[in-house]
């Protein structure tokens, strides 16, 4: 319940950006490739955020 006006951190919100760029590109592997592959590459770059924030 006290969760439920806590901000998100800026890493919290990139990781779950994350996760749904992951999912949308497998759903979209199965369908067109390339879409898939441009989610992979904007995946990565948010991954690359999400470290140097970690560090």
């Amino acid at each position: 319940m006290f969760n439920l006006f806590k901000k998100k951190t800026k890493l919290e919100k990139l990781d779950d950006q994350y996760k749904r760029l992951l999912e949308r590109s497998f759903e979209m592997s199965k369908v067109n490739r390339a879409e898939s592959d441009r989610l992979q590459a904007e995946a990565a770059e948010i991954l690359n955020q999400i470290e140097e924030l970690k560090s």
